[in-house]
């Protein structure tokens, strides 16, 4: 079998186009997270000031990191554990990336789980089913307690499996191309509805009101984790996204918009979430609790609240699919690089695959006690935390210190001038990976300030 059989993009001209391939690393990176995590973390770190911190840290590691997977995938035309060496690093490094394989399609198992229950909650919504109980909470329970999730966690991959076994150029660009603009107005609606709502203000405040007095070094090592998590570093994502990059693309100027992208969504959704529970005096929790149990008490007390709530989750079902989609194509890329598939049979057994390594995640919520509590966490819980917290921050090691030590190509790869080059080298070198280790200290509970 000849290296371009193995390689899932030499020889072939299924690639992204310019505008395509940012907008399909946008809708990696803006994904669940971005929707209840960032907004409260920010209104409880100091609101505006949280955010400028956000915005230095993004600078610091999370563009730095992002053009050097970037750069490496596109180096190597590989998946994200051959493109490695396919760059030119040994094969330790071969061996080292297979966790940027690994840790994507373990995230996977569970994101679906999730993905299916937006989807399930826009169907409840736009029907008026979900407004017929009050007790949010506990319809919340009686349905991640059943078996209904399994059916809908089947419908999230089987979405996702088919973009991803349509190609790049007839899949995830035309995927993107049409979600991420629709998701662009999903969100301006939304926003402008929520900013609008009496006693929003408040809202508004909370999340933009700088309060430097709450700034601390927990707040900084924070907004290093979520600048990391948001771009979907360290997840094998960008590595293989820029194998399907055309040489005349400019990393740095991708670099910018997807950082830029992510930004804008991560705020935005501060001004829905925010005046939302602001204006209905709900507590902005943090996670899943606050979308499913929360928020649907809110849309059931606005005018047109089944339409906007219908909306809402339509918005968080796209950006649910958008990085399963990524999520998906990393162990695809790496089963037709490594044993010479086919797309559709690649796409075919891993989607199998992914569903039943997932059934554990989805049965951990009361179905099979075993699983829910496993010490103090629930199985999806423990897969979740050693996936976001452990692998992704050690991929990101891997990937600085392949760039900063032992990438003789890095210059060309990069495509930088010579100064902003000797710029993005020094802080991949030196700053970034003390900042991931940092946060793979605090991620893991190690380091507490």
């Amino acid at each position: 079998m000849t290296s371009s059989q193995h390689n899932p993009v030499e020889g072939k001209n299924d690639r992204f186009s310019s505008s395509g391939f940012i907008l399909a690393a946008i809708g990696s990176s803006v994904g669940l997270g971005n929707m209840w995590k960032f907004p409260y973390i920010t209104g409880e770190n100091g609101g505006a000031a949280f955010f400028l911190l956000f915005i230095v840290c993004l600078i610091l590691i999370g563009l730095p990191l992002l053009l050097a997977e970037l750069a490496i995938g596109r180096s190597g035309r590989g998946s994200a554990a051959t493109s490695f060496v396919k760059a030119g690093g040994s094969k330790v490094f071969g061996r080292l990336g297979l966790l940027q394989v690994i840790a994507p399609f373990l995230i996977l198992t569970f994101y679906v789980i999730v993905a299916g229950w937006t989807l399930h909650y826009a169907v409840q919504s736009f029907s008026g089913a979900l407004y017929s109980n009050s007790d949010y909470s506990g319809q919340f329970g009686a349905f991640t307690q059943g078996y209904m999730p399994i059916v809908w966690q089947a419908v999230a991959i089987l979405i996702t499996g088919w973009v991803v076994g349509k190609g790049i150029s007839g899949g995830i660009e035309k995927f993107n191309k049409v979600l991420i603009p629709g998701m662009i107005i999903l969100l301006i609606v939304l926003m402008i509805r929520a900013v609008t709502l009496p006693g929003a203000g408040a809202g508004v405040s909370f999340f933009l009101q700088p309060d430097f007095s709450k700034l601390s070094p927990n707040a900084a090592l924070v907004a290093l984790g979520h600048a990391f998590f948001s771009l979907s570093l360290g997840m094998g994502i960008l590595l293989t996204y820029g194998a399907y990059v055309d040489k005349r693309q400019s990393l740095g100027a991708a670099t910018l918009a997807i950082g830029a992208g992510d930004l804008i969504y991560a705020f935005i959704a501060g001004l829905i979430i925010f005046p939302t529970t602001a204006s209905f005096g709900i507590q902005p929790d943090a996670g899943p609790s606050l979308v499913f149990m929360a928020l649907p008490a809110a849309f059931s007390a606005m005018p047109l609240g089944a339409f906007f709530g219908g909306l809402f989750f339509v918005l968080l079902a796209i950006a649910a699919l958008t990085s399963a989609v990524s999520l998906l194509e990393v162990p695809v890329s790496f089963a037709m690089d490594r044993w010479g598939w086919g797309r559709v049979k690649s796409v075919v057994l891993i989607s199998v695959l992914v569903l039943l390594v997932g059934l554990p995640s989805a049965f951990s919520f009361g179905i099979t006690p075993a699983l829910t509590d496993m010490g103090g966490k629930s199985f999806f819980d423990w897969l979740d935390f050693i996936t976001s917290n452990i692998l992704l921050p050690v991929g990101g090691l891997i990937t600085t210190v392949f760039v900063g030590y032992f990438w003789k190509n890095a210059a060309e790869a990069a495509g930088l001038k010579a100064g902003w080059f000797r710029v993005w080298l020094f802080m991949v070198r030196y700053i970034a990976p003390v900042l991931v280790f940092l946060v793979l200290l605090h991620t893991t509970g190690i380091l507490k300030l």
